[in-house]
């Protein structure tokens, strides 16, 4: 492999991992303070883009105004399911299976309400002109998005941590992932702190859609399933319920993805396996993940 074939690779490798990561923050926030893995992040990942593709195409709206709608939408839209599909199971107390099975439910109610109201015809997402173009960088050629995204991704990452450790609502948000019971004895207000955090797990899932679908732009509303799964796994090999864990495994998925196809293009065909294979390596000698902690389940 030459030297321009390698820093073509690795700033694909950067993008690719800097989305993940991105997404993957929105996982493990909602596990971390929910022990739930809401497999309909992936769907609300999709449904962000859906959401930017109609502000332009049917409502004329400027791009960037488009994409901000859709990132509130999102964030609409993940409350909305916490409210319609998980709070009625955590009042009643019900066990975790149950809020399991919810979320694989509203999955397959995202995908497939998306199939009768959309179609499953590929459509063509917008991309800026700006985002668009290429700059050179010596022999190497750059799409000016790629720049964008790991900047996108630090900032956010920066705010979670501002979030979570400088303001009350982030130390409600600690305290509840520590203690569930306690939390709710010291008065925090625990579905208003859930909900905030599907908000902004939410609106995560948004952006990283919208992302995507610049990269990829042709989105469908099975398009997120993939994504999202590789999300969870960026997420679970980082630690579940650690925010610079998922940002890390996120990171570590992209660049074994791109870099491994790189150094070995005969296995091509096979590079959706590499997020699974790289899986079950992390877990067999590290259950909870690179820097997840042992967590004792209380029954």
């Amino acid at each position: 492999m030459s030297l321009t074939h390698f820093f073509q690779h690795f700033t694909n490798a950067i993008y690719l991992g800097s989305l993940y990561a991105l997404i993957a923050i929105g996982y493990t926030m909602v596990y971390g303070i929910l022990r739930l893995i809401n497999f309909a992040h992936g769907e609300l990942l999709i449904v962000g883009a859906f959401i930017a593709y109609y502000g332009i195409l049917i409502f004329h709206l400027p791009w960037w105004l488009s994409f901000l709608v859709a990132i509130a939408l999102g964030a609409f839209v993940g409350v909305s399911l916490d409210r319609i599909a998980y709070r009625p199971l955590r009042q009643r107390d019900a066990p975790r299976i149950s809020l399991l099975v919810s979320a694989i439910g509203a999955s397959f109610f995202l995908q497939n309400i998306g199939l009768v109201i959309i179609g499953g015809r590929h459509k063509a997402f917008y991309r800026p002109p700006f985002f668009a173009q290429t700059t050179q960088l010596g022999e190497v050629s750059v799409m000016n998005f790629l720049f964008v995204i790991p900047l996108i991704t630090l900032l956010i990452l920066g705010g979670v941590f501002f979030l979570v450790y400088r303001t009350r609502t982030g130390m409600a948000m600690r305290a509840l992932a520590k203690d569930y019971p306690t939390a709710r004895l010291m008065g925090i207000n625990i579905n208003r702190i859930i909900a905030y955090t599907f908000a902004l797990g939410s609106a995560l899932a948004a952006i990283g859609g919208i992302m995507y679908a610049m990269r990829y732009p042709a989105i469908h509303p099975l398009a997120g399933v993939l994504p999202g799964i590789k999300c969870f796994i960026a997420a679970v090999v980082g630690g579940i319920g650690n925010v610079p864990g998922a940002v890390i495994g996120g990171f570590l998925l992209g660049f074994l993805e791109i870099m491994g196809i790189a150094f070995f293009p005969h296995l091509a065909g096979y590079r959706d396996a590499i997020a699974f294979i790289v899986l079950l390596l992390i877990l067999s000698f590290k259950p909870t993940g690179l820097m997840g902690e042992q967590v004792v389940e209380k029954v």
